[in-house]
């Protein structure tokens, strides 16, 4: 609804048309970069994940969690989050894998080559205990 009235308003230059621009160098960026490589592959965020409930007083930290994929939504690129470990305390990583425009199939690809190189199933987190109300029992 915001949306709507921004841009019926008289706003559209003001906010549409720059983030429009923004786009467009973030896909820039992008495109160079895949001149150069096939894939890239980074961390999905700057942190392993919290715990449970950790962040919930903490709205901007949960935000900037997801900082490392809003560029890919924005440049409309494939992208794919798959855990790649645990740290020291059992909390799992991320490894996000973006992809050329329209090559889903080299993210799934190198994806399923990862997956067993990593073998985060042999090493995922222990989920904390649940009483029999939570559990279901």
């Amino acid at each position: 609804m915001l949306g709507t009235y921004v841009l019926s308003s008289g706003y559209y230059d003001a906010y549409y048309r720059k983030a429009q621009q923004v786009r467009t160098l973030i896909r820039r960026d992008f495109d160079a970069a895949f001149e150069k490589v096939d894939a890239i592959v980074t961390p999905t965020s700057p942190t392993p994940a919290f715990r449970i409930g950790e962040k919930v007083d903490d709205p901007l930290a949960m935000y900037l969690s997801d900082i490392f994929t809003v560029t890919v939504n924005l440049a409309g690129l494939p992208g794919l989050s798959l855990p790649c470990g645990v740290t020291g305390s059992g909390l799992p990583i991320g490894l996000q894998i973006i992809g050329k425009p329209f090559d889903e199939e080299t993210v799934l690809r190198l994806a399923a080559a990862i997956e067993p190189a990593v073998d985060f199933r042999s090493r995922r987190p222990r989920l904390p205990e649940q009483g029999p109300a939570a559990s279901g029992r």
